[in-house]
């Protein structure tokens, strides 16, 4: 699922590349996605330039010089790609925008379980989700005090709370883990167990996590729009190998069909 850093990257790259493009041509091969009647999304989106892209949690949005905005939710498997028109389409293709540079931004989806919405700009907030999520992850405005005010709020596990979008948007499976290693806190501990000191321990590792991983996405991915780097981090999906603070084996266990990996001796339970 695409995370912080990952779209982060992503609308640093489509701010450079199609920012202030034209929208030529929308094709909607499998409309799936859409939440909307594939002929009013095209033609809505059919003649409008592109503006600046913003991120709001796990949200893209595109803006448009008619005043709408595309907006977009990845969900788990969706990822956008910009090629040369000519390029084979994948067979995944969900819809693709050519441009008026020659080249099409192309929203490919392996599962299908993104979700595409083409609202005013006065109704973002009533796409589904987004008006109850939580401050951005990335805010400034998000202090120490004011995580910790919102965390006593929650109930269960702090991994759960953390990929919560009503706690903090943004944040999803991988980077919980490596947000719950640096902290040194087990990711199924109840949040009630943890004291003053470990909350305020889970804010610092939340902010140094996301400062390290930031740049490291965007070297990782150049200018490839679907890239999501994940090879540098340290204990997401390496069961069995050696913790890098420890080298005790990293623990991998799949809760709920959802793979937790952490390090028992360096988060104890």
């Amino acid at each position: 699922m695409p995370e912080i850093p990952d779209l982060e990257a992503a609308r640093a790259l489509l701010n450079r590349d199609v920012s202030g493009l034209r929208i030529e041509r929308v094709d909607v091969p499998r409309p799936i996605v859409v939440r909307a009647v594939p002929e009013s999304f095209r033609a809505r989106l059919e003649g409008a330039a592109l503006g600046e892209v913003r991120r709001a949690g796990k949200f893209l949005l595109f803006a448009l010089s008619t005043g709408d905005v595309l907006v977009v939710n990845p969900m788990l498997t969706g990822r956008f790609a910009l090629v040369e028109a000519e390029r084979r389409r994948p067979a995944r293709l969900c819809f693709a925008l050519a441009l008026s540079d020659g080249r099409e931004l192309r929203y490919i989806d392996e599962r299908f379980m993104g979700k595409v919405y083409l609202t005013e700009s006065d109704h973002v907030d009533q796409v589904p989700l987004f008006a109850e999520m939580g401050p951005d992850a990335l805010d400034p405005t998000l202090t120490e005090e004011i995580f910790l005010e919102r965390l006593r709020a929650f109930r269960g596990q702090v991994k759960n709370v953390l990929v919560n979008h009503k706690f903090v948007a943004g944040i999803g499976n991988a980077y919980a883990d490596e947000i719950l290693f640096v902290a040194g806190i087990h990711p199924f501990t109840k949040v009630r167990e943890l004291g003053e000191e470990r909350r305020r321990c889970l804010y610092g590792a939340l902010r140094e996590v996301l400062d390290w991983a930031l740049p490291m996405v965007r070297e990782r991915m150049g200018n490839a729009l679907d890239e999501k780097p994940r090879d540098f981090l340290r204990v997401h999906r390496k069961g069995g190998e050696a913790c890098p603070q420890c080298g005790a084996p990293i623990s991998e266990v799949s809760p709920n069909k959802r793979i937790t990996s952490f390090c028992r001796r360096c988060q104890p339970g």
